[in-house]
């Protein structure tokens, strides 16, 4: 599979299919193969699918001082530019959102639409500004991809134990993550009275039983950004694209189909 350079990492990407484009934007606790119950289904719907591992991230290497947020808008934008695709559709998840925001924000010409998954991209709201005191210290507790990490609802490895096993083991590609990385996720920020003239389509997907940015935060955080849509999975814990796939890829492709 190819990879792109940009200011100090090598971006590994996965690109499969014809049509319009869907990037998938993984979270801190997994990688481009975190996508396998999304990438069959938009393939099958007609789509160019992309997925990626963020830089530092599973098979995109890069040093601990290049390891730095701000500048995973423009390694979308070189894998973008590398596979000669002008506009895609952003479906982020948690970290993954401080890839997404900050490109529709950014360069709204190339974001058809924008869907943010258990992450507020950046945005700080007061409840956001509020569950960041809380997520170091759920993370510390119990672990974000563990059997009872803070990334999958409290019950679903009773419910599906194959697939939080699966969540875990996918989890384990990424190594040498600097410990840093919470700090720089909560360091990086966009204000509100910068969503002014915004104008991407957005959809934000909560679930329900989320730990890290429960529902009424994410609730404010689609408040905050105009147009947006908030759609909340009853049940479903942080990951509702790997809990819930069914539902997600649904909600998805009815809010991807319906942009111009």
């Amino acid at each position: 599979m190819p990879t792109v350079e940009n200011a100090g990492a090598t971006i590994y990407y996965e690109v499969r299919g014809s049509g319009p484009a869907v990037v998938f934007a993984h979270g801190a606790g997994g990688n481009a193969a975190s996508w396998w119950q999304q990438v069959p289904f938009f393939l099958d719907r007609g789509y160019r699918v992309v997925a990626f591992d963020h830089r530092g991230f599973a098979r995109s290497a890069c040093s601990d001082e290049a390891m730095d947020l701000g500048r995973f808008p423009a390694d979308l934008l070189a894998i973008l530019d590398a596979e000669g695709i002008d506009r895609a559709a952003l479906v982020c998840q948690s970290m993954g959102g401080w890839t997404g925001l900050p490109t529709a924000l950014r360069h709204p010409d190339r974001v058809r639409c924008l869907v943010l998954c258990g992450t507020p991209g950046g945005l700080r709201t007061p409840k956001v500004e509020q569950g960041f005191r809380q997520v170091a210290e759920r993370v510390r507790q119990t672990g974000l991809t563990g059997p009872r990490g803070a990334a999958l609802a409290d019950n679903f490895p009773d419910l599906d134990p194959g697939r939080a096993f699966l969540y875990e083991q996918i989890s384990s590609f990424n190594q040498g993550i600097p410990p840093s990385l919470m700090g720089k996720i909560q360091s990086a920020r966009t204000g509100p009275d910068e969503l002014q003239g915004y104008r991407v389509p957005t959809l934000v997907i909560a679930g329900s039983k989320d730990v890290l940015f429960a529902p009424e935060t994410l609730r404010e955080v689609a408040d905050a950004i105009p147009g947006a849509e908030f759609v909340e999975f009853d049940g479903a814990g942080h990951s509702t694209y790997f809990e819930q796939a069914g539902r997600f890829n649904a909600t998805v492709a009815e809010f991807i189909g319906k942009q111009p």
